[in-house]
């Protein structure tokens, strides 16, 4: 009968005890989120502490002045006459841009999810304006919507003085909202394209053989089964919407009056054109909670609106 006989491990050799599979695995999981971590951290949470800390100062580069003042910039947040007509603005543009875009891009996918010749040479030229440059692309939009502009010589063949786009408040707005839906429609239409091609074909075919028409087909089969990515686009879209700048700084400076002055582009010309950097700190701030609250609110309506939530 073999005796076994079991050695002491020597002193020094516990540490393969340490390293068990779970925390090699939990191991390999930090390394692989590090870069992501680290670069939220760096980029995201210490510049948002940052500014809530310059939010309570009034700094003047210019004097070279960094001076404590307490809620003083949260005070004149609330006392400002300019602030609703700003927050107007930019939710006339973020509402405009979310039903034009969303719409527009749907409508798009749908029409380009055929399998038909040359198809692909047309979802490239929807989606080209996204990968241009976005300074770029509103110079181009500013030189054709000018009084003397493109778009009012093309209008002046059919007999129609068109107006001054960017220089009267309603063709403004409407302008800015009409580059930046050109600009970006591309995106939520690949999105949409890419979920309308993931519903099994089984359920049109079941529905056409019930003599549901096709109306019906896209309202009981086609949006449950991609509303995700409607959820997906529309929380891209408002963020992207309470966060533009370059369009409103090239196209219209604001203007006429605030028509156009959203709260980026206010933050902006308190911060850099005038120098109150703590109370353009303090807008940040609020646009930071507006897109947060915003975006929670979304993703707590998603059990409503998402099919595969419950």
């Amino acid at each position: 009968m073999a005796v076994v006989q079991q050695t002491a491990r020597p002193e020094g050799r516990s540490s393969s005890s340490f390293w068990t599979v779970a925390r090699r695995d939990s191991l390999a999981g930090f390394l692989f989120i590090a870069p992501q971590l680290i670069g939220i951290t760096l980029f995201v949470l210490i510049p948002l502490c940052l500014v809530f800390w310059y939010s309570l100062h009034e700094w003047n580069v210019l004097a070279n002045t960094f001076t404590y003042t307490g809620a003083t910039n949260y005070q004149m947040l609330l006392e400002d006459t300019s602030l609703p007509s700003v927050l107007g603005a930019t939710a006339i543009f973020s509402a405009g841009l979310v039903i034009f875009n969303l719409s527009l891009a749907l409508l798009l996918a749908v029409l380009l999810n055929q399998k038909l010749a040359g198809i692909t040479i047309f979802r490239t030229l929807f989606f080209s304006p996204v990968v241009v440059s976005l300074v770029a692309w509103t110079i181009v939009w500013g030189f054709l919507l000018q009084k003397n502009g493109g778009i009012n010589g093309v209008l002046l063949v059919f007999g129609i003085d068109g107006p001054n786009w960017l220089r009267e408040p309603v063709t403004a707005m409407i302008s800015v909202i009409v580059v930046q839906v050109f600009k970006n429609v591309g995106l939520n239409m690949i999105l949409f394209l890419a979920a309308l091609q993931g519903v099994p074909n089984e359920l049109y075919e079941a529905a056409r053989i019930d003599g549901a028409p096709r109306f019906k087909q896209f309202r009981r089969i086609t949006l449950p089964l991609i509303s995700p990515t409607i959820l997906l686009t529309s929380i891209i879209t408002i963020v992207g919407s309470l966060q533009v700048f370059a369009q409103i700084a090239v196209l219209t400076q604001g203007g006429p009056g605030l028509t156009t002055t959203v709260l980026v582009y206010y933050l902006y010309q308190q911060a850099f054109q005038f120098h109150f950097f703590g109370y353009g700190s303090t807008l940040s701030i609020m646009l930071f909670v507006i897109v947060a609250v915003l975006t929670f609110a979304q993703w707590q309506m998603r059990k409503r609106i998402v099919f595969y939530e419950s």
